[in-house]
């Protein structure tokens, strides 16, 4: 088991690679696509379903690793350091597309390998952690995603301004570069610190960990059904809003400077919602935690609804701040509590799928809406999604009220089963 704080080396290079799986791989594509359409060419509604391919990618990763993992339970880090090296590479393959073809194949790769990595850098990196540090250890990584979108709307005026009909093709291939350069910081660390050698002997035995269901554990209504259902609708509403915001705000005529600023913005608002989120979800480990978030995101969609770009920006800040980051590290630290450790990581990528089958669905419905009622309708579904996800939760933290005990022996008491 762990023995460091939170804020450590593994912590800090994990960070540094989730700019790069989260804000860089898999959210820039909303901020680039004003720029995307102007050179490749298609409707809004037709550049969302390659979003859509790859959230495919990530959900086909997602299902692909935990059976790998338990094939090859002692071949973790090294599973993690194709995939993240690999992740860098395809991001700078990204920047040569000149058509929706080849770009479709290429964020599907990319969606593919970011599943890999999201749930192999956590894993990782909090076997390391104390466990009660691992709420704010969870905070300080996932904020790696706000850092990446604060960078992405620091490069508004170089990828999405018309006269630069090119820039996103530069800003994929640095994010790329910095990919591959995070991989080797993470690999370094994680080498000198000896993370290899601390998996726990029950980790490594294949046998062990069969005695698990990690299938009765996430689908049982006494259990994490709820948890596992809110993480589904959250994936659901928030990629909708991160899909649709820029083109949305383009086509009000906002500049693309400022457009870049309120996306930058709840990058910027994220950064302080790790710090939030991970010592909230420390303190009060509660699905009604993780609903509050998730109530105020979504107020924070109907925003758009005003026409009113001050009150549009404060619902982004909001986001940032409550319910972009909050929901994943919460649903990371709550698994990590209730999940026994021998089977965390089958049913973190599991609980990932789940998530990463929410965000396909989203852009597709984004885009019908946005095709049938415009942009403004389209941005604003998302908040249905989200209070969907903010109920269940609520229903999760009542589920949580059995005792604390009583949930530890129904989980070490549960049938042998295939744990795949």
């Amino acid at each position: 088991m762990g023995n460091k704080p939170a804020f450590n080396w593994i912590t800090l290079w994990a960070s540094l690679l989730f700019i790069v799986i989260l804000g860089f791989s898999r959210l820039s594509y909303g901020m680039f696509l004003p720029g995307i359409q102007r050179e490749i060419g298609g409707s809004y509604g037709q550049l969302g379903i390659l979003g859509t391919v790859n959230f495919i990618g990530y959900l086909i990763g997602t299902l692909c690793l935990s059976p790998l993992i338990s094939r090859f339970p002692d071949r973790k880090h090294v599973i993690n350091r194709m995939t993240c090296f690999l992740l860098g590479a395809a991001m700078i393959g990204s920047a040569f597309s000149y058509h929706s073809i080849q770009l479709g194949l290429w964020r599907f790769v990319i969606g593919w390998l970011s599943a890999f990595a999201t749930v192999l850098v956590l894993s990782i990196a909090m076997d390391a952690v104390r466990p009660a540090e691992r709420g704010v250890a969870s905070g300080l990584i996932w904020l790696g995603g706000s850092a990446g979108i604060l960078v992405t709307g620091l490069f508004a005026p170089f990828t999405i301004d018309p006269s630069r009909l090119e820039g996103w093709r530069y800003a994929w291939a640095a994010m790329g570069v910095f990919g591959i350069v995070a991989a080797l910081g993470f690999e370094y660390v994680t080498k000198k610190r000896g993370v290899e050698r601390m998996s726990s002997p029950t980790e490594s035995n294949p046998r062990v960990q069969g005695r698990v269901n990690v299938y009765s554990l996430l689908f049982s209504p006494k259990k994490l059904l709820f948890l596992v259902g809110s993480y589904f609708f959250f994936g659901w509403g928030y990629i909708i809003y991160f899909t649709f915001l820029i083109p949305y705000l383009v086509s009000k005529g906002i500049p693309s400077l400022y457009a870049g600023f309120i996306w930058s913005g709840i990058g910027f608002a994220g950064l302080f919602n790790g710090w939030i989120g991970g010592k909230a979800i420390d303190r009060w480990p509660s699905g009604y935690t993780l609903a509050s978030g998730l109530a105020l995101g979504t107020v924070g969609v109907i925003g758009v609804t005003t026409d009113h770009i001050i009150i549009t920006s404060i619902g982004a800040i909001t986001i940032g701040l409550v319910s972009f980051i909050t929901p994943p590290l919460m649903t990371t630290a709550l698994l990590r509590r209730h999940v026994p450790h021998r089977a965390y990581a089958a049913c973190l990528s599991i609980a990932t799928a789940f998530f990463a089958s929410g965000q396909i669905i989203g852009p597709i419905v984004g885009g019908v809406v946005v095709e049938r009622y415009g942009l403004q309708s389209g941005v604003a579904s998302g908040a249905i999604f989200m209070a969907i996800s903010a109920a269940l939760a609520c229903v999760y933290g009542y589920k949580q009220r059995i005792p604390a005990a009583e949930i530890k022996n129904t989980t070490e008491t549960i049938p042998v089963t295939n744990s795949d």
